[in-house]
């Protein structure tokens, strides 16, 4: 994963959000595997829960566990920018998952127009 000092990230509104950040969160609200997955690289690296999953198939294996494994909502609280590859979005998540609600960062990193890495973290 690589190193981005999030600290330095300004605060956009969400419409900012490149497309292909919008269109991933919307898909994972819809819990549409197959348009999140389509979402990153080849050689795409997610970080969530004190995991790492790398490529597509182990990304899909996690979103596709993730979807009937608990049942949350998502609201999107927030938005920051770090410069044109990096971006911070502020999720509120409530379910039935240990804790019951939570506060979570998903830090993408871009190439292009497709995900590279996202790490979520609290």
């Amino acid at each position: 994963m690589s190193t981005v000092d999030w600290s330095r990230a300004t605060t956009i509104a969400p419409a900012e959000l490149p497309a292909t950040i919008t269109a991933y969160l919307a898909a994972h609200q819809a819990r549409d595997v197959e348009t999140e997955i389509r979402s990153y690289t080849a050689d795409a690296v997610v970080a969530d829960d004190g995991r790492v999953h790398r490529g597509r198939d182990e990304i899909r294996a996690w979103l596709s566990s993730a979807t009937v494994e608990y049942t949350y909502t998502t609201e999107l609280t927030g938005a920051a920018r770090v410069d044109d590859e990096h971006y911070d979005v502020l999720q509120h998540l409530e379910g039935d998952f240990p804790g019951a609600v939570v506060d979570l960062h998903y830090r993408f990193t871009l190439r292009g127009s497709a995900i590279a890495e996202l790490a979520i973290e609290v």
